[in-house]
C-alpha cells in the first residue's frame, strides 16, 4: 500500500473524502521520533496529514511530563479545543504520550471531550483505538509494561519505525533503547517508560541501511542514556561503541549523531569510535545537570563536578574539534547560593557551545517533588536562572567565535524561517548556519554544502556558499504534520 493512498476500508468523513490528521508534540527528541511513528501508523489507515489543527478529523496531543511547563501547555490547547469538538461531532481527539501513561484518569477528568487516552507502549494501536471510539465511545487504554503479551519480533519494530513520516526527509531517529535503569530524583522516564530495553545491532543496523537505500544520508541513535545500549544484551558490558561503529558503515550514511549519554557511563570506548569513525559527529551533548556535589548527590546524578570535567577532558583530548552541549537546572530543592556558584564555575570551566537551561519544575512521583518544603520561590530562582544564562551564552559566543574564517560543511535545512532568501544549514558539530547563496537555483533540502563562516553570533553562525558538495537521492516526500 502507498503511503497516504486511502485503503478500500478505511475510515472516510462525512462527504466521503478520507479523513485528515493533526499531531501536535511536547517534549523530547523521544516524543518528536513517537510522533513520526504515529503519523506513518495514522497514513496508513488512510489518514491524510494537515498543518490546520482546526480543521483536522483528528487531532492527536503527543504528551510530555518531562520537559519543564509542557503538561500545562498540553491542558491548555486541549482546553481550547473543547469549543471546537463541541461544534464539530465528528471530529476525534486522541491523547497520548507520557503524561497519558502517567495521570491517565486526570486526562479524562480534565477533558471529557477526550475520544481515545493511550500510553507510551501502544502507541501504533492509536489508529484501531479511534475506529474503535468511533462506534463505542470514549476508551482509554494505558499498557503497564513495554510490550502487550508476546513480545513483538525485532521485524514488528522495524516495520513501525520505517512507516515513520518524516519531516526531513534526509534525516531519521532511529530508537536504539528504550526506558531507563537510573534513579535521577527529578525524572519520571523510568515510570513512564519502563526499564531499560535495547534493540539489537543486527536489528538496528538493518534500519539503518533500509533508510539509507531510501535516501537517508543522516541518523539520529535515540536513548534515554545511550552509553549503556546493550548492557541487558551482553549481561556484562554496554557494547554502544559497536554500534557507533556498526552505523558509520552503513553505505550511503554520511552523519551519525545521538543522544543522550549519561556522564556516569561515558566510556573510553565510546570515545574512540567517535574519534574513529569518520561519520559520527564531533558532538557530544553531556547533561551536567548542577555544579555542586551536594546538589549532584540530592538528584542521584552518579558523579561529582570534578568526574563530569575529567570525563568532559578526556572526549576532548580524544575527539578532534569537538563541540560540547550540556542541561543544567536551576533551582533544584535546598539548592543554596553557593550550590549555585559552583554551577557557575563549573559551567565556565567546562566552556560549552550551547546549554538547554532549566527552572526545576516538580514531576508527581518522582524524589524531588516530595521535597515540598526546600522548594525555592520562583524569584530566586528566576535571578539564578539569569545568571546562568549569562555564563552559558558568554561561552557559547566564544565557541562561535572561533569558527569565523573556517569553511564549514553543512547538511542543507532550507530557507530561514525569518529571511527566505536565507538559506539554513547545520554542521557536524551540531551548529545552525544562515547563509547567502548565488544563482536562481536554491540548493535543495538535504543537500552537503560548504560555507565560509564570517560571523558569529551566540545561537547561530553566518556565511556565505562555497559550493555544494553533494545532492540528495530523489525520494517523494511524505507530507507531514505540523506539530
Amino acid at each position: 500500500m502507498e503511503h497516504g493512498r486511502a485503503p478500500e476500508d478505511a475510515v472516510r468523513a462525512g462527504d466521503g473524502r478520507p479523513r485528515t490528521f493533526h499531531i501536535r508534540t511536547f517534549g523530547c527528541q523521544m516524543n518528536e521520533h513517537d510522533s513520526e511513528r504515529l503519523a506513518g501508523a495514522l497514513v496508513a489507515d488512510g489518514l491524510v496529514a494537515t498543518p490546520d489543527m482546526e480543521s483536522a478529523d483528528v487531532v492527536v496531543f503527543n504528551t510530555c511530563c518531562i520537559r519543564e511547563n509542557a503538561d500545562n501547555k498540553f491542558y491548555g490547547h486541549l482546553g481550547n479545543l473543547k469549543a471546537l469538538r463541541e461544534s464539530r461531532p465528528d471530529m476525534q481527539i486522541a491523547v497520548g504520550g507520557c503524561l497519558a501513561q502517567m495521570d491517565k484518569e486526570k486526562v479524562r477528568e480534565r477533558a471529557g471531550h477526550v475520544d481515545v487516552v493511550f500510553g507510551t507502549h501502544n502507541l501504533t494501536s492509536a489508529p484501531a483505538l479511534l475506529r474503535r471510539a468511533a462506534v463505542e465511545g470514549p476508551i482509554v487504554e494505558i499498557l503497564d509494561e513495554p510490550v502487550p503479551v508476546g513480545e513483538p519480533t525485532a521485524a514488528d519494530q522495524q516495520t513501525a519505525a520505517l512507516a515513520a513520516v518524516r519531516d526531513l526527509p534526509y534525516a531519521a531517529w532511529v530508537t536504539i533503547q528504550t526506558g531507563c535503569d537510573n534513579s535521577c530524583a527529578y525524572c519520571i522516564v523510568p515510570a513512564v517508560r519502563g526499564p531499560e530495553v535495547s534493540r539489537t545491532v543486527v536489528d538496528l543496523v538493518a534500519e539503518v541501511e533500509e533508510l539509507a537505500r531510501r535516501g537517508v544520508t543522516e541518523v539520529t541513535l535515540l536513548g534515554q542514556n545511550v552509553n549503556s545500549y546493550g548492557r541487558d544484551l551482553t549481561r556484562r558490558r554496554p557494547i554502544f561503541g559497536d554500534l557507533l561503529r556498526a552505523t558509520g558503515a552503513v553505505e550511503g550514511i554520511r552523519r551519525v549523531r545521538f543522544t543522550s549519554p549519561h556522564p556516569k557511563d561515558l566510556r573510553p570506548e565510546v570515545i574512540s569510535a567517535m574519534a574513529e569513525t569518520p561519520e559520527v559527529c564531533n558532538h557530544l551533548h553531556l547533561p551536567l545537570q548542577s555544579g555542586s556535589d551536594l546538589v549532584l548527590s540530592a538528584m542521584r546524578r552518579g558523579y561529582t563536578a570534578e568526574r563530569y570535567l575529567d570525563r568532559l577532558a578526556a572526549a576532548r583530548a580524544g575527539i578532534d574539534d569537538l563541540a560540547v552541549t550540556t542541561d543544567l537546572i536551576v533551582g533544584f530543592p535546598g539548592e543554596t547560593e553557593d550550590d549555585l556558584e559552583r554551577t557557575l564555575e563549573v559551567a565556565a570551566e567546562a566552556q560549552f557551545d550551547s546549554a538547554y537551561t532549566f527552572v526545576f519544575s516538580p514531576r508527581p512521583g518522582t524524589r524531588a517533588a516530595a521535597m515540598e518544603d526546600l522548594f525555592l520561590p520562583p524569584e530566586v530562582t528566576a535571578e539564578r536562572m539569569e545568571r546562568l544564562r549569562s555564563v552559558v551564552e558568554r561561552s557559547a559566543l566564544i565557541k562561535h567565535a572561533e569558527r569565523v574564517g573556517r569553511v564549514e560543511e553543512v547538511v542543507v535545512e532550507g530557507p530561514s524561517k525569518r529571511d527566505p532568501s536565507i538559506t539554513t544549514g547545520r554542521t557536524g558539530q551540531n551548529k545552525l548556519v544562515h547563509f547567502a547563496t548565488t544563482g536562481d537555483r536554491p540548493v535543495a533540502n538535504g543537500s552537503y554544502a560548504t560555507v565560509l563562516v564570517n560571523d558569529a553570533a551566540r545561537h547561530h553562525l553566518t556565511g556565505e556558499l562555497v559550493e555544494v558538495t553533494a545532492r540528495p537521492s530523489h525520494r517523494v516526500r511524505i507530507p507531514v504534520s505540523a506539530g
